[in-house]
């Protein structure tokens, strides 16, 4: 059996990602690790961070983005997509940038793959999800939050990663076009639930460094004259809001994030108690709705979803 790993990257380190971390994460599960690298700014130093890594497991491939033509971040799918097409492995395994898997999943994840390599109805694997918020102790367990996802897919021509690439879908045919990444004519894959973690990072960054991630975000979805008007309404530096409200994490991290975290220097601009600055709009998991439902799902359901995005057949 052989498994290939992938990802995208374009600017890492001007956007605080844990590159290197999430790399290092994966790189003991796979036989190759496929990064389609994006053309980064003059001043990032993307490229000499994967070279560091120094592993011969590593293939490198050199892009050009165009969120001109492929909005709505339809660019990150095509970019995923042409890492996943330059994969060999009968099983790939997709992690995002600012995402990582803790070492004490590696055995669980091993197994699965190789207990449903050959069962031609089992598509990919679907992963639970922790999603960090502001630091590395508070995470959340909002309804609008995606509690799994499919991370590791089958090594199929018809698989392409679907919508912002959080996701995959099949398709009959496909034509790499902004359209096809955000069509609903592709299949839902079939997949079983592993019981193994990604641990997600991309909403822990220094206040300032979290404005900038979002005003890039902005202009990537929606163009950078709509992203202007939407930043200039916002806070300059990001207001994470009331931390003590969500879950609080007891457990650990992958090892690989140690000398990350150890980084961590922004906890005086962190909100541990009180209320929310009304001065600023509310975040999603802030808003009435999320929070009821949030509550009822959580204290009266066991924490099973009412409705909410699963993008995936889960097969018993």
């Amino acid at each position: 059996m052989k498994v290939s790993g992938f990802t995208f990257i374009k600017n890492a380190t001007k956007l605080y990602i844990p590159l290197r971390e999430s790399i290092l994460s994966v790189l003991p599960l796979v036989d190759e690790f496929v990064i389609a690298i994006g053309d980064n700014d003059p001043d990032d130093t993307t490229q000499e961070i994967i070279e560091e890594i120094d592993s011969l497991k590593i293939k490198m491939i050199h892009t050009v983005w165009d969120t001109k033509t492929y909005s709505k971040n339809t660019e990150f799918a095509r970019q995923t997509d042409i890492a996943k097409e330059a994969c060999t492995g009968d099983w790939l395994i997709y992690i995002q940038a600012d995402e990582a898997i803790h070492e004490s999943d590696h055995l669980v994840i091993k197994k699965a793959m190789q207990k449903y390599k050959n069962d031609t109805e089992i598509e990919g694997l679907l992963f639970n999800y922790r999603h960090f918020w502001g630091d590395y102790k508070h995470f959340h367990t909002s309804h609008n939050w995606y509690p799994k996802e499919i991370r590791i897919i089958k090594n199929s021509k018809n698989i392409h990663s679907w919508r912002d690439a959080q996701s995959f879908r099949k398709f009959e045919t496909f034509d790499y076009s902004p359209s096809d990444y955000n069509s609903e004519r592709g299949q839902k894959l079939k997949v079983k639930l592993i019981g193994a973690f990604i641990y997600h990072y991309g909403y822990v960054r220094p206040p300032h460094m979290m404005s900038y991630k979002s005003q890039v975000m902005h202009s990537s979805y929606h163009g950078k004259k709509k992203a202007a008007e939407i930043v200039a309404k916002q806070p300059k530096e990001f207001d994470y809001g009331p931390l003590h409200r969500l879950a609080k994490f007891e457990g650990t991290h992958p090892a690989v994030m140690s000398d990350w975290i150890a980084k961590f220097d922004w906890q005086h601009n962190l909100q541990y108690s009180g209320k929310r600055n009304p001065n600023r709009p509310m975040h999603k998991h802030e808003k009435l709705k999320y929070r009821v439902v949030t509550w009822i799902e959580q204290h009266l359901l066991n924490k099973r979803m009412i409705g909410g995005f699963r993008n995936y057949i889960l097969k018993k």
